[in-house]
């Protein structure tokens, strides 16, 4: 019996491009710190899959130059114009490449402090979150992701699980006063009309940043699933060009540590910080009424 196979979804390009940028117009210098990824996609490319014919690969290490050149050309500005710039190049100037996918990481830094004032040329690397951001091209239309991942949070109270089902197998205890923990990863889809409008894309990133962290304070969690949709629900509220947010939250769980072995007592003071396993909880909030647009999101890692 004979075996066929064919080629499925394909794309390739140069991975994990580190670029820093340094502005140095003026004495007091600015940093732009960059990871970047491009990947191409083409029909026509499947040559190179099948029998090895390079006529039509846009080179890896090409990419790679396009990369820095453009940091120089252009500049940042924010992780999404950089990417959409560098897609709107490679789509426009090889009639082959029909799309791909753009994603950066971005580092951030802030000034030293040098006797209260903040130095000229000297930095020190934020360590908050990690932005992220994705520019998708495919089947002619260009999406635009946001995000950010390793925003690591924790409540010491205004947090239970309780009311969950048991079964022979169940241990875990109820409780109406836990630690809650997570370390974040968010990202979000922008409504082509806003894009097409011009977004401030710095600007909405800082502000969803403190949805985020302010929704994940105030409301009192009865699970990490409804913690996960207020911040879903409150960012879309609070900005009218997000489409649609999607999280992945690892709970790191805290477990209160038994000290009666040594007739101590512990009210919720002393715990057990476990690393894994660990309950992963994901979940994706939409705005009524929008378009769908899953293609927004092939390839795109959602839990890093």
């Amino acid at each position: 019996m004979s075996v066929t196979v064919s080629l499925g979804a394909n794309k390739y390009g140069k991975a994990e491009n580190r670029v820093v940028r340094i502005t140095r117009d003026t004495a007091r210098h600015e940093i732009e710190d960059l990871n970047v990824t491009s990947q191409l996609r083409g029909a026509k490319l499947v040559d190179s899959y099948l029998v090895g014919d390079n006529a039509l690969v846009v080179a890896t290490d090409t990419q790679k130059n396009t990369v820095f050149a453009f940091a120089k050309e252009y500049g940042i500005g924010s992780p999404e114009e950089f990417l959409i710039k560098l897609g709107d190049h490679f789509v426009s100037s090889f009639d082959w490449i029909e799309g791909g996918l753009w994603q950066a990481e971005l580092y951030e830094w802030e000034r030293i402090l040098v006797d209260g004032a903040e130095h000229d040329h000297s930095f020190v690397r934020k360590g908050q979150a990690t932005r992220l951001a994705a520019v998708q091209k495919i089947d002619g239309k260009t999406h635009v992701l946001a995000g950010l991942k390793d925003l690591t949070v924790l409540k010491s109270t205004g947090s239970e699980f309780q009311g969950f089902p048991r079964d022979k197998y169940t241990t875990l205890v109820e409780t109406d006063d836990r630690i809650m923990a997570t370390s974040v990863t968010g990202r979000w889809r922008y409504l082509p009309e806003a894009v097409e409008a011009g977004i401030d894309y710095n600007a909405v990133y800082a502000g969803v940043s403190e949805v985020f962290l302010a929704t994940f304070a105030t409301v009192h969690s009865l699970a990490l699933q409804q913690t996960l949709w207020e911040m879903g629900k409150a960012a879309i509220e609070a900005f009218p060009e997000i489409a649609e947010v999607k999280f992945a939250m690892p709970n790191k769980h805290h477990f209160v540590y038994d000290l009666s072995p040594f007739g101590l007592e512990n009210p919720n003071e002393v715990f057990y910080a476990a690393d894994r396993p660990y309950g992963l909880i994901e979940g994706t909030i939409t705005r009524d009424g929008i378009t769908a647009e899953p293609d927004a999101w092939t390839d795109v890692p959602t839990f890093i």
